[in-house]
């Protein structure tokens, strides 16, 4: 695999999936995906979203709950890795002897990471270190063929523990923009203005493990409350939070609803605590908001900055008076709001869509030597994107045009932060 290639034009050639014969696409071969479970956001961003790309290339993902699986089943699960092409671990820390198990029969470990898993989460009374975690952490990323880190802290304590940096990839999660004919009540695309009066609806999605930084800065939910008489927030979560004089609307998170439940409100917010833990969060509560819209208010810890553009797409505030002032200035200025949503989904489809990032995802699990370096996407873009438009209800439009006019990779080197793409 060649070092990490810089965001913008690369020379690396555009992949062509293997050609069609018959009814039936060219089978390769099959990818083991070691995962927490199948429902598990991180599958369902990271390597669900990249299935339909493997599937052009004749390879089949078998799935493997690592969660489920324990003792002897575990055991036989890793010693069968060999039948597989290559095996993606997501995540997971494995023991040692579980570690040496896979690695001595598995072709080729990829490891993809979207946390800081070798540190205890920010709510840990504990703190954040631990011995046995950076152990492991240590091990696997010596031991992996590729690794493909979320963001560029990640990468970096990769390399810190021991991680050969040409193995090394940044791949953000990614969300693709949803079609903007279901977002007829985002600010974005809303053709009607919201009624006099209504006081201006923040959204938040997520789940109560990541509730707790919202809940702790209570001094700026109460100031915002205070500020802008009918101002609430939505909540599209597992449980209500408790914001003080904020007040608060709680929608049940389901997959079914959760972009009509965010695009119908004003703003979408996202609050982590300032520790090394969230560094290594990888931003999808914004990115769910851009994508449908609209516009975002952050504070300014790991990637939040490196999203957020201020005065562009959004605004990054750390104070009770800097919310205040962020949130006032979206609430008395409609036009704004809708410019800077629509800025936040255009940096979504250019720079953390699935399209974008497929080839690096598709490279990491096959290798280089799958591919023939004087074929192109061009050819395959056609079957491809209307594979995935039926199937997934993505828009052909975000497909084409990274396939057939660029290579999909926009990794970042380790050491640096991904340059910001201006508009």
């Amino acid at each position: 695999m060649k070092p990490h290639p810089t965001i913008g034009p690369t020379p690396y050639p555009v992949v062509k999936p293997p050609p069609q014969q018959g009814r039936g696409r060219i089978r390769r071969g099959r990818i083991l995906a070691l995962v927490e479970s199948p429902d598990h956001v991180c599958d369902r961003y990271r390597i669900a979203a990249f299935e339909p790309w493997l599937h052009a290339f004749g390879y089949e993902l078998e799935r493997l709950p690592l969660s489920q699986t324990k003792g002897p089943a575990r055991w036989l699960a890793l010693a069968r890795s060999g039948r597989f092409h290559a095996v993606l671990l997501q995540r997971k820390l494995l023991a040692s002897w579980e570690l040496a198990i896979l690695r001595g029969f598995c072709r080729r470990l990829v490891y993809d990471f979207d946390d800081a898993v070798m540190l205890r989460d920010s709510h840990d009374p504990r703190g954040p270190f631990d011995r046995r975690r950076r152990i492991r952490f240590g091990i696997v990323m010596k031991q992996a063929d590729a690794i493909l880190a979320g963001n560029s802290f990640l990468a970096d304590r990769a390399v810190e523990a021991g991680a050969d940096p040409h193995t090394l990839r940044v791949l953000p999660t990614c969300v693709e923009p949803p079609d903007p004919a279901t977002l007829s009540r985002s600010p974005a695309f809303a053709t009607t203005p919201r009624p006099a009066g209504a006081g201006l609806l923040l959204g938040w999605i997520g789940s109560s493990s990541t509730l707790k930084g919202l809940e702790k800065p209570r001094a700026i939910w109460d100031a915002v409350a205070k500020a802008l008489p009918g101002v609430r927030l939505r909540a599209i979560c597992d449980r209500a939070p408790d914001l003080g004089s904020l007040a608060v609307e709680w929608v049940p998170w389901s997959r079914e609803i959760e972009t009509t439940s965010l695009a119908e409100c004003d703003v979408g917010i996202s609050h982590i605590p300032d520790d090394l833990w969230s560094r290594g969060k990888c931003g999808l509560k914004l990115l769910q908001a851009m994508a449908v819209g609209l516009p975002v208010v952050a504070n300014p810890v790991g990637v939040h900055p490196e999203m957020i553009e201020p005065n562009v797409n959004g605004f990054l505030a750390v104070t009770p008076e800097q919310w205040v002032d962020a949130l006032t200035r979206l609430t008395n200025d409609p036009a704004l709001r809708k410019n800077m949503g629509q800025a936040g989904r255009l940096r979504v489809e250019r720079d953390y869509s699935v399209a974008i990032h497929a080839r690096s995802f598709v490279e990491a699990l096959l290798g280089e030597d799958a591919f023939n370096p004087s074929t192109s996407f061009d050819s395959g873009t056609e079957t491809l994107s209307g594979s995935l438009s039926s199937s997934r209800g993505l828009c052909p439009h975000n497909l084409a045009a990274p396939l057939q006019g660029r290579s999909c990779v926009r990794t970042a080197p380790v050491g640096t932060a991904p340059r910001e793409t201006r508009a």
